[in-house]
């Protein structure tokens, strides 16, 4: 049997749902023949063979027409039919909804298989919806973005680049660029009399004294603009798809566990008033205003010669080594130590937290060498401030919430990958290359080639320009039924 390749119209199926206990089971199918195919294997195939797209067919799965035992029923099914083009990939397809345990769903996958369906490789659905102009590349990437976002800002986030509002903007931009080009190009086919007079009939931005020999200058400074913005987006968005490591440290009994059970709001940590309780790190996964948060609690750091503390407060070092942000926390009521000033000296990023402020007063500022952030992680007085105060310090670590170029508001646009951010700093650096040149009076046959070099980058980003090799590497990187 010949491998399996992207680009077949092979008729597939794979499951859209995981195999578990569940009320139903959803198994996805699509290609050549797809309801002839399933036609062999349905209780009912004239009905389904007749079926206009985007309708339902109640039935029976059964045994293929060619097996021994015949008519045999395995489950009752809904089979939703869709027709191409109108359909996820374009081709015929349906959805078999079957129920959910596990023995039922690959007995239903088994007969679709001996009818001559053969399972989908990662991504595939996807990948077809690309090929046949379902789909553009941004929004094929934004799919699994959406399966596997982490919180409801970050879900929103590949939600609107699953709409197209990512496409549009470089699309918007390309048209900028390729504005500049065309007055360009226009410059070079013609004499500059001609072209003068050829830009003023086609409504060409033309030459003037301060466009520095740039022909429709002002499309490509706008085009710079933007991609500036686009590419410095890419910092936020993976903070709100990724999320951040934030590591709680202080000194034994400051409280740390008492602030992790607080903020994952669950009794996770063991909190006692014996020293040294906790001797590993405990994590769990938390949002704060959106932002997926790694949430470790450590062990407590001091001198000690216990080698179980040692060992502990040695992986509480490197996971310090590794965190976005470093919550170090200090007892109220005991105050600073030399040991708190050593760390806050050494990690002098971390947000100072100061425990225990329903009782014991703030120091002055002199003492921590930053404003401390007041808690009480027994009461719950002062996390609201204290997550605002995170949240504010992740974004601003990866240059602030996004503004749009003109300064209003968030930035609903942002690029979600790293093969998108790699493709538009290789559009931004043309561009700026481009009018580098412009300013120092270079001639427009070395410019042109630099703007070419923006278009055919920002048709990476879509799709407009790819290679079978740069798919697949990608598209395989999906989950089986997408």
């Amino acid at each position: 049997m010949d491998k399996p390749f992207y680009g077949s119209s092979d008729p597939i199926a794979a499951f859209a749902t995981p195999l578990g206990e569940s009320a139903l089971a959803v198994i996805r199918t699509s290609g050549a023949d797809v309801v002839e195919l399933l036609s062999r294997v349905f209780s009912r195939p004239e009905k389904l063979r007749e079926a206009v797209g985007n309708t339902v067919i109640h039935g029976w799965i059964v045994l293929p027409a060619h097996s021994p035992v015949r008519q045999k029923r395995l489950d009752e099914t809904l089979v939703s039919v869709y027709r191409g083009p109108r359909s996820y990939t374009g081709e015929d397809g349906a959805d078999i909804s079957c129920h959910g345990g596990i023995a039922a769903a690959r007995a239903v996958m088994d007969a679709l298989k001996g009818s001559g369906f053969r399972e989908a490789l990662p991504g595939e659905f996807t990948f077809r919806a690309f090929m046949n102009g379902k789909l553009d590349l941004t929004r094929a990437e934004s799919v699994m973005e959406i399966v596997s976002a982490k919180t409801e800002r970050s879900r929103e986030h590949a939600a609107g680049r699953l709409s197209g509002v990512l496409e549009q903007e470089i699309r918007a931009i390309s048209a900028l660029l390729v504005d500049a080009l065309a007055a360009v190009e226009l410059y070079l086919d013609y004499s500059e009399d001609e072209a003068d007079s050829a830009g003023e009939k086609n409504g060409s931005v033309v030459t003037d004294e301060a466009a520095g020999r740039l022909p429709a200058r002002r499309q490509a400074e706008e085009g710079r603009e933007r991609l500036q913005a686009l590419a410095a987006s890419y910092g936020r968005e993976r903070l709100y798809a990724g999320g951040a490591l934030v590591v709680i440290a202080g000194r034994p009994n400051a409280g740390k566990s008492s602030l992790f059970n607080g903020l994952v709001k669950e009794e996770r940590s063991i909190v006692t008033d014996i020293p040294g309780t906790t001797r590993d790190w405990i994590e769990g996964w938390i949002s704060i205003e959106g932002i997926p948060i790694r949430l470790v609690d450590t062990a407590g750091l001091h001198n000690s010669e216990n080698p179980v503390e040692l060992l502990g407060m040695e992986r509480s070092r490197d996971l310090l080594q590794q965190a976005d942000l470093v919550l170090y926390l200090i007892d109220g009521n005991r105050g600073i130590t030399g040991e708190d000033r050593d760390f806050l000296e050494f990690h002098s990023g971390a947000m100072v937290v100061w425990n225990k402020a329903d009782i014991a007063p703030l120091p002055r500022e002199t003492e921590t060498g930053v404003k401390p952030v007041p808690i009480s992680a027994r009461t719950g007085a002062g996390m609201a401030d204290l997550t605002g105060m995170v949240a504010s310090a992740l974004e601003a670590a990866i240059g602030g919430p996004g503004k749009m170029p003109d300064g209003r508001g968030i930035s609903p646009t942002g690029i979600g990958t790293a093969r998108q951010k790699e493709l538009a700093d290789t559009a931004l650096a043309a561009v700026e290359e481009a009018l580098s040149l412009a300013d120092r009076g270079e001639p427009l046959d070395l410019i042109a080639p630099r703007l070419r070099e923006g278009v055919a980058a920002l048709g990476e980003i879509t799709g407009e320009v790819s290679t079978a090799d740069i798919l697949e590497a990608m598209f395989s990187r999906f989950c089986v039924g997408k």
